[in-house]
Order: structure tokens, then sequence, then C-alpha cells
């Protein structure tokens, strides 16, 4: 019986960078659906005109580099970058506030530093730190959910597109934002978290929409995982985590910090975990360092959320363990084959 002689690798089928990106991309559908459902047209909106700026900017760049366009921007990761900065944006957000981060993202943090695979930040990140910390009330000034405005009052697809591309009067706004969940608690003054919850509208009718949202990003998350896009460390640190520790502060002083469920469920907390912390080129890159990677990033989140001055603090908790993942990779490298113990450190072990 004659053998079939084949050379590795035993692969039908790449999974291409592209490939990748588009399952990204229908993993992030839930999410987007949800987030209209609740609260209005504006996210879609926003991703359609963040990605046409991003293949834009992303095209100038690869021109200004000599790189050949096709071959680059059919990879999506231009387009997916700019759909994390639309959906971290406050759906009414102006349009230069978004093209704004979108140049930042795709010019800035991802070509300046070679491209694809270079960067050692993420973009949509930098992104949105940049914006947070330069243009703190546009940031703020996210939608009330449609549950807490009158069905009447509910913009229009039309008043959504004049209220992002600036055509309706400063008052409109007035209608249909207010404060998130994080916000009320982060600013209750002397009221114990109890008391805030009783008094908050938005904690005690409208929180339900954001269950909802994070329920639909850990859905396009469990999706991800079991299409093996990602591997699950990184994400269970840093959930784990987060829910740990919030599970100890609660339990010593409920009235003073909020429990596990809303940690979970409030903020950015699941878009974070599954479609955030997970990019392989910015986060590390063994299994053990993305354990490490994932919760030293929901050990930073708690820490900004109880006392920093930002009421969520992904972008930031994301962008100091992207710089610390280099170190984390070189003191978590797996046992090579053919030796007794793994290489850590500089020096190394035989």
């Amino acid at each position: 019986m004659s053998l079939i002689r084949m050379s590795s690798p035993h692969v039908y089928k790449a999974n291409s960078t592209a490939n990748v990106m588009r399952l990204v991309t229908l993993a992030m559908l839930p999410g987007v659906l949800a987030m209209t459902v609740f609260f209005g047209w504006g996210t879609l909106i926003q991703i359609v005109w963040a990605s046409l700026l991003a293949l834009g900017f992303e095209a100038a760049m690869l021109k200004l580099r000599k790189r050949p366009l096709g071959f680059y921007l059919g990879d999506f990761s231009a387009v997916v970058t700019a759909a994390l900065i639309a959906v971290s944006l406050p759906p009414l957000a102006p349009w230069w506030l978004t093209g704004v981060g979108v140049f930042v993202a795709i010019v800035i943090a991802k070509h300046l530093y070679g491209g694809l695979g270079q960067n050692p930040f993420n973009p949509a990140m930098v992104a949105y730190a940049l914006l947070l910390i330069s243009f703190p009330v546009e940031m703020t000034r996210w939608n009330a959910p449609f549950v807490l405005i009158d069905g009447a009052s509910v913009a229009s697809f039309m008043d959504t597109l004049g209220a992002i591309f600036g055509s309706v009067e400063p008052a409109f706004y007035d209608q249909f934002t207010g404060a998130t969940p994080l916000d009320e608690l982060r600013h209750r003054g002397g009221l114990t978290t109890e008391e805030v919850w009783r008094q908050s509208a938005v904690l005690a009718e409208g929180i339900g929409a954001w269950h909802a949202v994070s329920a639909a990003w850990l859905m396009g998350g469990i999706f991800l995982l079991y299409r093996k896009v990602i591997t699950w460390h990184a994400p269970i640190a840093m959930l784990a985590t987060l829910a740990l520790l919030s599970s100890m502060f609660f339990g010593y002083d409920p009235d003073n910090y909020a429990d596990p469920l809303f940690h979970m469920t409030t903020g950015a907390t699941m878009l974070a975990a599954f479609f955030i912390i997970t990019d392989p080129v910015s986060s590390a890159t063994s299994n053990r360092g993305r354990l490490v990677f994932g919760a030293g990033i929901g050990l930073l989140v708690f820490i900004i959320r109880t006392w920093g001055n930002y009421p969520d603090g992904f972008a930031f908790a994301v962008l100091l363990m992207n710089l610390a993942a280099p170190f984390i990779d070189l003191y978590t490298q797996p046992r090579s084959y053919g030796h007794t113990r793994a290489n850590k450190g500089r020096g190394g072990n035989a």
C-alpha cells in the first residue's frame, strides 16, 4: 500500500487575517443590535461613518508607505478598529469626535508603529483614552435608554443623523442624554449604594438596558470562543478578578461598594473582555501570560472604578497592561521540547 507523501503544514485552509476579522465583525452583531434597540440609531451611524473614515485613512497611509492597497485594505482590520471605536463612543457623539478618534487609531497608533502586527498598544483604546481626556463633555454625553424616554419623544433616524452631523439645536441633546449606571454610582455623594439605587431612575428602571447589551456582547464572545478566534484565558482571568474583588469589597461594606453583578453587566466589561483585551498583537502571547494579562486588567479596572476619577477605566487599564505585555511574555514562556524547564527572564534556563 503506497502512502501519500505530503509535506507540512497539513492545513486545508489558513485562518487568514481577513477571515478572523470577518468573524469578529460577525460576533459584534448581537451587541450592535442591542445597542441600537435600547439606545437608538446612533451606534449604526457611528459604525458606518467610522468605517468610511478608517478605510480612507488606511488607504492614505498605505499610499504614503508604498504598500499595495488591495491586499491591506482587504484584511478588514481597519473596519474592526473603526467598529470598536464606534461602539465605545456615545451614540450621539459629534462627527468630528469620531473622526479624531479614527485618525488617532489608524494613523498614529497603528501605522506610525509600522502597521498591522507592529503596534504595541491597542489602537482603539489609544483613541478612546485620548478622546476621554481631551473631550470629557462630549465623551460623557450618553443616551438614556429608551425605557426612560417617552415613546413619542424617541429620536428618529433623521434626528439622530442631524445630532451627529450638527444640524440640530444644542437643546436637542438634553431630551435624550443622561448619566450611565457607573456615573450614577461614582457621583453618588454621601448616599449609600442602596439609597442611590432607590433614587436613581437609571439604576432603578433603566439598568435592564445595560444588562441586555452586556448579555449581547457575551453572546458574541462565546461565538468567538466557539470558533477558536480567541482563547478563554484573558477574558476569564479578567472577569474572575473583577468578580472576586467586587465580591470581597461588597461583602465587607455593601453601603459603599457595588455588587459583582453590577460590575459584570455595566460599562464596557463584556465588550472589553472578549473584543478588546483579546487583541493578539498588543496582549500577552502565552496562555499563562494571557492569564496574568487579563487578571491585571481586572485589577486595574476595579481600582479605577472604585477610587479613580473615571467611572469606567478599561481604556487606561488595557493600555497599561499593553505596556507590560512584553515583560509578562518574558517570564511566562512555555517549556520548549527537549528542555526540562521553561525559559524565564533574560538569562533563561537549560
